[in-house]
């Protein structure tokens, strides 16, 4: 079990989240979802202030995004994200359930 490089974003990454592990539609998000979940709360909620800060949702699914990027995975198990991203992601999975 690999731990996350971001303790505000992830817990700890189990083994269906592996590299080249098996993909499960139901339970796992793709980076490529990510990336569309990412887009959709940019819109969302979208950055504000002299300083273009991210909003904490946006934040959220980033960290996400940076821990499957650096530990190379193509997918990851929503039940081992830590609960703000998770729940980000389920919303936006309810309204696009085709994705």
């Amino acid at each position: 079990m690999a731990c996350s490089v971001s303790n505000a974003s992830l817990a700890c990454i189990g083994a269906r989240s592996a590299p080249g592990g098996s993909y499960n539609a139901a339970m796992d998000i793709t980076l490529s979802q990510l990336e569309q979940a990412i887009n959709h709360w940019r819109i969302a909620r979208p950055s504000q202030g002299e300083e273009r800060k991210l909003s904490a949702e946006v934040n959220a699914l980033a960290n996400v995004y940076a821990a499957m990027i650096f530990l190379r995975q193509r997918s990851m198990a929503l039940d081992t994200m830590a609960p703000q991203p998770r729940a980000l992601l389920q919303a936006w999975l309810q309204d696009n359930p085709r994705i």
